[in-house]
């Protein structure tokens, strides 16, 4: 009998990449045994999400405001993004093809004209790459890789900003996913943690290193999975810094 191999194992012999992944790991530990997340998670995990919302629209060019009304349309689909992950794990584990498809119909409701919502909400751009690309990315979400979850996740968050399959939003469902998968994959099963405030204090970088990733050579695939572990860890820290302020 074959054995089919684990095609992200390779990078984890990237250099530096298993200790980067074992840093975000533990840090995410951390803020999870937090005294005030041990029973009172959900407060946290709301406000978590605000903040991934408003970070992940900053990326795409969201004007945010300081007040409650959600006026900027990037920034509305971000919002509700974030809020319907949570009612999208189970189809994320068997169905993530379905689950982003609806992703991107809250995420860029606001974005796509409404005479084009039946013909582009959800629904990747008719390319048969990005077709092939997304089959392959739902095996890897599906159970296709054994990797640390921070692997699995970083290569969610690059692939889909590389593929950028659907004709708006695509950095906020990218972004979107990689937090539902890192729920998914025990990586962050609160949602706790705020990698996306990482990721815009670091725009340049981040914008760079995504660039890197698309390129597909080692050095660039590298070059991205350090990136993302570094923001789960600053991401940790934010979440920490949600928790000290409840206690």
């Amino acid at each position: 009998m074959s054995v089919t191999a684990d095609p992200l194992a390779p990078l984890l012999e990237l250099p530096g990449v298993a200790d980067a992944v074992a840093r975000a790991r533990d840090a995410l530990v951390a803020v999870h045994n937090h005294p005030v997340n041990r029973r009172g998670w959900p407060a946290s995990a709301a406000e978590a999400g605000l903040r991934a919302a408003r970070a992940s629209a900053a990326l795409d060019g969201a004007a945010l405001g300081t007040g409650d009304t959600v006026a900027d349309p990037v920034l509305a689909g971000a919002v509700r993004a974030v809020e319907e992950s949570g009612r999208l794990l189970g189809a994320w584990r068997g169905a993530p093809l379905q689950a982003l498809a609806r992703l991107h119909v809250v995420a860029a409701a606001d974005l796509v004209p409404a005479e084009r919502h039946e013909a582009e909400l959800g629904r990747p751009r008719p390319d048969a790459g990005v077709a092939a690309r997304l089959g392959l990315l739902a095996d890897l979400v599906t159970g296709g890789t054994r990797v640390p979850a921070p692997v699995l996740v970083a290569v969610v968050h690059g692939e889909l900003l590389a593929l950028a399959p659907f004709a708006a939003a695509n950095g906020v469902v990218a972004r979107a996913a990689a937090r539902l998968t890192a729920v998914a994959a025990g990586l962050d099963p609160k949602g706790l943690a705020v990698p996306e405030v990482g990721h815009l204090r670091r725009a340049a970088e981040y914008r760079s290193a995504a660039a890197a990733f698309a390129s597909g050579t080692p050095d660039g695939l590298r070059e991205w999975l350090l990136h993302c572990c570094a923001q789960w860890e600053a991401g940790a820290r934010e979440g920490t810094s949600i928790a000290d302020a409840r206690t």
